[in-house]
């Protein structure tokens, strides 16, 4: 992906990962990117993929479409979390195939590995057990998703491969009160907790999984290095900070950001999913891309996002 002239095909690019990559190309001045939106092109139909990628022959494809939520939303809705990634997934690699794509990058999910795994989590380490049960519909669609570039690659010789993301955050996150990931439930309950003049905070769970985050800005900046490489000799490859904490920590860090003064409570009727969840990211650091955004910095711009998207003016 050289050729700043290339067709560049963003699917997902009103998201929060496919917003940072066009962010990111437009920067680097790429002119030719296709942005659908998916009113006008339903991933999960097939006869409207295929009938995409026949009239715009795009040479290279980010794969950032995908059905997405948190705990609540991945435990509630999970026919339908299973069912549509698959669908998105099959449709956007077989299209890629049949009109012969340069590279196809599909996006998924460290949720992808077992739940007790070994830490910090290395790619070989995917199908050595049990997922956990929260997020499990979707873990299996973006495995399938992972292994259908993998295996297209190993029958038909097409470039494609994967980008497995820990937990993001950032610039065009889901504020929605019930269906959004830690980082975006945290501010928004924060601002309201704040607004309210509450002297508690209620935390889900009991504050000591460990998570990792990285701001999708970072991400982005992985997934446009390793598209325009010369070549690329993996199927798929973690994307990280390396460094995690406890959901107590990440809670107090916003509170203190946000200014909150009171009492940090623990509701351990809800779920705490992946007692821990730390990416091991020593092969795409080798490939020569590290992340650069601190939490408590990165933390600080998507308080601000928050207060510019939905807070009234």
């Amino acid at each position: 992906m050289q050729d700043k002239n290339s067709k560049v095909l963003i699917l997902g690019a009103r998201g929060m990962v496919g917003s940072a990559i066009k962010r990111l190309l437009e920067a680097q001045g790429f002119k030719n990117i296709l942005c659908p939106k998916s009113a006008d092109l339903d991933l999960t139909s097939q006869a409207q993929t295929t009938e995409y990628f026949k009239k715009n022959s795009p040479e290279y494809v980010f794969m950032a479409a995908a059905k997405v939520g948190g705990i609540h939303a991945n435990n509630t809705y999970r026919a339908d979390f299973i069912m549509d990634n698959i669908l998105i997934a099959a449709n956007v690699t077989k299209a890629c195939h049949d009109f012969k794509v340069k590279r196809l990058q599909f996006l998924g999910s460290s949720c992808i590995y077992p739940k007790l795994c070994p830490q910090p989590i290395k790619e070989e380490y995917l199908l050595t057990g049990e997922l956990e049960q929260t997020n499990e519909p979707y873990a299996i669609a973006k495995i399938a998703g992972l292994k259908m570039a993998e295996n297209y690659k190993k029958q038909y010789g097409d470039d494609f491969h994967s980008l497995m993301p820990t937990n993001l955050y950032g610039p065009g996150d889901n504020y929605h009160p019930e269906n959004s990931h830690v980082i975006p439930a945290l501010i928004r309950r924060m601002h309201e907790t704040i607004e309210n003049k509450l002297s508690t905070f209620t935390v889900w769970g009991s504050g000591t999984p460990k998570r990792e985050f990285l701001n999708v800005d970072d991400l982005a900046r992985a997934c446009v290095h390793v598209m325009s490489m010369p070549e690329i000799k993996f199927d798929w490859v973690n994307v990280g900070t390396g460094n995690d904490l406890t959901i107590r920590e990440l809670a107090e860090l916003i509170g203190k950001i946000m200014g909150f003064k009171g009492e940090f409570i623990f509701d351990q009727s809800k779920p705490d999913g992946t007692p821990r969840k730390l990416l091991d990211i020593s092969k795409i650091k080798s490939l020569g891309w590290s992340p650069s955004i601190s939490l408590e910095d990165g933390l600080r711009a998507a308080i601000e996002d928050f207060k510019k998207c939905v807070i009234p003016s």
